[in-house]
C-alpha cells in the first residue's frame, strides 16, 4: 500500500467504514460470549447532528469500541424518537406548505403523511452518526413506533392500569397553548422574564367605598377568580374573614377566606384564588371547595368567561384589561418586575395551567426499587454528584400526566360506552370482550365504542428504551432480552435524569425486576469559548457536517473529547480540531519516519544490544500510562484518558523513543528493535482506536501486511501486565537530562552542533552508563566522566539529586549560577512544603487512593533528595 505524503480524511474515513460494515464488524447476535450492551438515546427522529450529539456519540462509541477489543460481544443499539410534538408540528407545517390543513385529514390520513415525512427525512440523524464513526449495529436500529415498539407501548399500558398504577382524572395540568397538548411538569422549563406586577383593587361587599388590594402579574385571570385569601393571624384583614368582595369589572361576588398558606408579608396580603388556572390556587380551592372556573381556549384566547375579551390572545388581554382597570379606577399601581414563567420544552411558548381530564401514571407505586438501586450502589452515577439530584427528585416524585392531546403517537388504548364506563385493552375486539363482561351484556358492539383520541407522552415510549429495543414487553423471554438486557453503560444528559434515566429505572425494575444499566455517564453542556451554551437562537452553534469536511471525523472527536470532564460542562472550539489534526499528522509522520527506515534499507540483519535500554523504557512506561489509562477508564473520566494516550503517542513514543533509536549517521537499527518498534505502534494504534477509529485503522494497515480481516477495530486491546517502578524512576534521570540539557543550548543560543563533554556526580551512575549512546547520540556529548570535576568554568544542571556539570570555555558569571541554584532551591522548598501539608492532613490520607498516596510519597522524596543536590552545589560555589 503506497504512503502518501499527508492524511487524507475523507477518503480514510468512507473506505474504512465501507470495509468495517462490509465485514460486519459491529453486528452482534446472542453467544457465549459477555455481552457489553449500549442503547443509544434515541434523537428525535426530525434531528440533525449537533455538537450535543458529537459528545454524547462519541463517548458511546468510545466504551463500545474498547469492549468489542477486549473481546466482549458488543451491542450498541441505535434507533429514533417519534418525537410527538417536535414531528407533529413538522408535519402539520408541511402539510400546510402543500395546502393540506391537518383539521380536514382523518386520523389515518394524517398518519399516513406522517409516516411518508418520516421515511423520506427521518433517517438523517443516523447517516451523520456514521460519517462519525459511530459502530452500532445498523441491522438493529429501531424506531418507537415501530409494530413491534408500538404494541410493547400499548401492552405496558394495559399492565399498569390493570395494577392500578394508570387512571383518568380531572387535574391542573401545563397545557401549551401552541402544540394544543398536555405537558407533564418535567416538560416544563423556567427563566426570569421582564414582568409587570399589577396592583388590582377589589371592592368589598358591605362598604363599597372600601376596597382590598391584590398584587398580580395575570391580570386577565380575574374573571376566573372564586375568592380572595388573607392569613387568619393578620391583623389588617382578620376582621373581613367570611365577608365578600366583587371581582373587577363583571362583579362577581366572591368570599374571603383564610388560610395560613398566605405569608402575612408577602406583597399586600392578599391573594386572588384563580384554581383554574394555578396550582397552588387548585389546591386552595380544593381545601376550601371553591369553585373553578376555565377562562381560556386551548389556544390561549379567552372564552366566553372573558366577557367582551372572548376571543383575544391572553397577552393581548393583559395589556388591555390594564387599561380598563385603570379607567375604572380599579388599577392602583403598576411596577416593573422580574419574575419566573414556565416555558413548554418543546414549543418555548408561556406554558398555562388548565383544568383539564388526562391519563396519569402513580409514579410513587413504582419509585421505591429505582431509588434504592441507585442507593445501594447497584446502579452507579458518574459523576456521583447527581445521585443527590437524583434522590431528591425520586423522593418527591409525582404523578406523571401522560396523554397528550397529538396524533402522532401510540394511541391511548381506552374505549368509552356511551353511559362514561370505560375499558382498557390491547385492541378493540379485546375491549368488546370486556365491555361485555362489565356490562353483562352480549349485544354490545363495536360501534358502541369511542376509543380515547390522545396519544401518550413520547416518555411514556422511550422510557422502555433498553427493554423494547430487544422486544422485552411485546415478545418476553426471547433470546436478545435474556442476553443484552440489562445493558451496561448509558450515556446521556444530566438535565433528562427525570424525563428518562429515573423513568426507565423504574420500568426496568417494573416489568424485568431488574435493572437496565449498570453504569450511568452524564455529559455535560457544551459552550463555546465565552461560556455560551450553543444554541440555534445565540446563532453560535457550529456546523459539525463542515467541522468533519475541513478536518475530518478524528479530529472532530477528538477536540470535542479533550476538553469534556464527565459531568462538567465542555468549552469547545474549532481550535480544538485543529489540534486534532496536528495530532493526526505527528502520527503520520512517525508513520513515514518508520517506513523510511525500512524502504532506506536502515533495517540491520544482525541484532544491536544498544537499544536494548530504549526498548526496555518504553515497554515500561507504555505499561504504567496504561495502568492509568484504565484506572482513568473506571473512573468514567474519559478525558484524562485521551490527555495520557496523547502524551504517551506524542511524548514519549515520537518525542523520545523514535529520537533514541533513530540512526545516526551510518548506523542501522537492529531487526528485534525495529519489529519491538512496530509492536509498539500497534499497541498504541489500540489505545488510541476508541477515541479516532479512522487514523488508527488507516494506519493499521499500513505499518504492514495484514490478512484481510485483520482490522484495528477487532484487533485485542492491551493487557496491563505491570512495570518495573524502580527502573522508571532511574530512567527519569535520562530524560530528564536531555530535555534540561536541549533547553539550556535554547535559552543560551548553543548550537546542537556543539559538542560538549559531561561530568556526572552521582552516588549510583549506572543509568547514565547504560544510557550513555543515547545521551551522545542526542545530546550531541563527545566524552561521559563519571564523578569527575572540572575546575574551569561550567555550567550545572541539578538532575533528580544528581549534579551534572557541562564546562564551558566562556566566562561563567557566579553570582547568576548561584541566582539560579537560590530559585531553584526556594521553589523546591515551597513545593515539598504543599506536599507534606497533604500527607499530614488525616482526612486526605484516609480518603485517597492508594496510588495516589504513592504518588505523594514519591513527590517528598524526590524533592528531599533536589533539595540536597542543590545546597551541595552552592556550597561549591561560595
Amino acid at each position: 500500500m503506497e504512503l502518501s505524503k499527508s492524511y487524507e480524511a475523507a477518503d480514510s474515513e468512507s473506505k474504512w467504514y465501507a470495509q468495517w460494515l462490509e465485514h460486519k464488524l459491529f453486528s452482534s447476535q446472542p453467544d457465549d460470549r459477555e455481552p457489553f450492551t449500549i442503547v443509544i438515546p434515541p434523537p428525535n427522529v426530525t434531528g440533525e447532528l449537533h455538537v450535543g450529539h458529537v459528545l454524547n456519540n462519541t463517548i458511546q462509541d468510545i466504551f463500545i469500541r474498547k469492549a468489542r477489543m477486549q473481546g466482549k460481544n458488543a451491542c450498541w443499539v441505535p434507533g429514533t424518537d417519534h418525537a410527538s410534538i417536535a414531528t407533529e408540528a413538522r408535519v402539520t407545517a408541511h402539510l400546510k406548505s402543500l395546502g393540506i390543513e391537518k383539521a380536514d385529514l382523518s386520523r389515518e390520513e394524517f398518519l399516513a403523511h406522517a409516516f411518508a415525512w418520516k421515511e423520506k427525512y427521518g433517517g438523517i440523524i443516523l447517516s451523520q452518526l456514521k460519517m462519525m464513526g459511530a459502530s452500532c449495529d445498523w441491522d438493529r436500529v429501531n424506531f418507537t413506533m415501530d409494530e413491534h415498539y408500538y404494541k410493547g407501548v400499548i401492552k405496558s399500558f394495559v399492565e399498569l392500569y390493570d395494577k392500578g398504577y394508570i387512571y383518568r382524572g380531572t387535574k391542573l395540568i401545563n397545557w401549551d397553548p401552541q402544540a394544543l397538548t398536555a405537558l407533564s411538569d418535567e416538560e416544563v422549563y423556567f427563566k426570569e422574564v421582564n414582568s409587570k406586577l399589577y396592583y388590582v383593587n377589589y371592592l368589598l361587599k358591605d362598604n363599597q367605598n372600601e376596597f382590598l388590594t391584590v398584587a398580580t402579574t395575570r391580570p386577565e385571570t380575574i374573571f376566573g377568580d372564586t375568592a380572595l385569601c388573607v392569613n387568619p393571624e393578620d391583623e389588617r384583614y382578620k376582621h373581613l374573614i367570611g365577608k365578600s368582595a366583587y371581582v373587577p369589572i363583571i362583579n362577581r361576588q366572591i368570599p374571603i377566606i383564610s388560610d395560613d398558606y398566605i405569608e402575612i408579608g408577602f406583597g399586600t396580603g392578599v391573594l386572588k384564588v384563580t384554581p383554574a388556572h394555578d396550582k397552588n390556587d387548585y389546591a386552595l380551592g380544593e381545601k376550601h371547595k371553591l369553585r373553578s372556573i376555565n377562562i381560556l381556549n386551548p389556544n390561549g384566547t379567552l372564552n366566553s368567561e372573558g366577557k367582551h375579551y372572548s376571543g383575544k390572545d391572553r397577552f393581548i388581554v393583559r395589556k388591555e384589561i390594564a387599561k380598563e382597570l385603570e379607567s375604572l379606577g380599579m388599577l392602583n399601581k403598576t411596577e416593573d418586575i422580574q419574575n419566573s414563567n414556565g416555558y413548554s420544552e418543546r414549543t418555548h411558548v408561556v406554558v398555562e395551567q388548565r383544568l383539564s381530564p388526562q391519563w396519569f401514571c402513580d409514579m410513587k407505586k413504582m419509585a421505591g426499587p429505582a431509588l434504592e438501586a441507585v442507593d445501594n450502589g447497584s446502579i452507579r452515577l458518574h459523576p456521583a454528584k447527581f445521585a443527590n439530584t437524583y434522590r431528591h427528585w425520586m423522593e418527591n416524585i409525582r404523578d406523571w400526566c401522560i396523554s397528550r392531546q397529538l396524533t402522532w403517537g401510540q394511541q391511548i388504548p381506552a374505549w368509552y360506552l356511551a353511559d362514561g364506563q370505560i375499558v382498557v385493552a390491547e385492541t378493540a375486539e379485546v375491549a368488546l370482550e370486556k365491555a361485555k363482561r362489565l356490562n353483562n351484556n352480549s349485544t354490545i358492539s363495536i360501534d358502541d365504542l369511542r376509543r380515547d383520541p390522545d396519544v401518550l407522552d413520547t416518555w411514556f415510549s422511550s422510557w422502555l428504551w433498553p427493554i423494547e429495543v430487544f422486544e422485552g414487553i411485546s415478545n418476553p423471554g426471547n433470546a436478545d432480552i435474556n442476553y443484552y438486557y440489562p445493558t451496561q453503560v448509558l450515556v446521556t444528559a444530566p438535565e433528562i435524569i427525570f424525563f428518562w434515566v429515573a423513568r426507565m429505572i423504574m420500568s426496568g425494575y417494573e416489568f424485568l425486576q431488574e435493572k437496565p444499566f449498570e453504569d450511568v455517564y452524564f455529559t455535560g453542556i457544551v459552550r463555546d469559548e465565552l461560556g455560551r451554551k450553543y444554541s440555534k437562537s445565540l446563532g453560535n452553534s457550529p456546523d459539525i457536517l463542515k467541522l468533519m469536511e475541513k478536518y475530518g471525523a478524528d479530529s472532530l472527536r477528538f477536540g470535542i473529547l479533550i476538553a469534556a470532564p464527565a459531568g462538567s460542562d465542555t468549552l469547545f472550539k474549532e481550535s480544538l480540531c485543529d489540534q486534532g489534526r496536528h495530532f493526526i499528522n505527528k502520527i503520520w509522520n512517525a508513520l513515514k519516519l518508520i517506513k523510511m527506515w525500512e524502504d532506506g534499507g536502515k533495517i540491520a540483519e544482525t541484532g544491536d544490544s544498544a537499544q536494548v535500554e530504549p526498548i526496555r523504557w518504553f515497554e515500561n512506561t507504555f505499561q504504567k500510562k496504561l495502568e492509568e489509562i484504565e484506572r482513568f477508564y473506571a473512573d468514567f473520566n474519559l478525558s484524562e484518558v485521551l490527555t495520557n494516550i496523547y502524551s504517551l503517542i506524542w511524548d514519549d513514543f515520537c518525542g523520545s523513543y523514535l529520537e533514541m533509536i533513530k540512526p545516526y549517521n551510518e548506523d542501522k537499527i537492529a531487526v528485534s528493535t525495529y519489529q519491538a518498534t512496530i509492536r509498539f505502534f500497534e499497541e498504541l494504534l489500540k489505545l488510541l482506536h476508541p477515541f479516532m477509529p479512522f487514523i488508527t485503522e488507516e494506519i493499521w494497515h499500513q505499518l504492514k501486511d495484514r490478512a484481510e480481516i485483520d482490522f484495528c477495530t477487532i484487533a485485542h486491546y492491551p493487557v496491563y501486565s505491570g512495570y518495573d517502578e524502580p527502573y522508571l524512576r532511574e530512567s527519569e534521570k535520562i530524560t530528564d537530562l536531555i530535555a534540561k540539557v536541549r533547553t539550556m543550548r535554547n535559552e543560551g543560543g548553543i548550537s546542537p552542533k556543539v559538542p560538549f563533554k559531561l561530568y556526572i556526580q552521582a552516588e549510583n551512575s549506572q543509568p547514565y552508563r547504560d544510557w550513555e549512546k543515547q545521551i551522545r547520540q542526542l545530546i550531541n556529548i563527545t566524552e561521559v566522566e563519571y564523578n569527575g570535576y572540572n575546575e574551569g568554568n561550567f555550567r550545572r544542571l541539578i538532575i533528580k539529586g544528581d549534579e551534572v556539570i557541562i564546562p564551558f570555555e566562556e566566562e561563567i558569571d557566579v553570582e547568576s549560577e548561584i541566582r539560579t541554584l537560590n530559585e531553584e532551591l526556594e521553589y523546591t522548598r515551597g513545593f515539598l512544603e504543599s506536599v507534606n501539608k497533604k500527607l499530614s492532613n488525616e482526612r486526605f490520607v484516609q480518603n485517597a487512593k492508594s496510588e495516589i498516596l504513592e504518588k505523594e510519597r514519591q513527590k517528598k522524596s524526590d524533592a528531599e533528595e533536589k533539595i540536597k543536590a542543590i545546597e551541595d552545589s552552592l556550597k561549591r560555589l561560595n
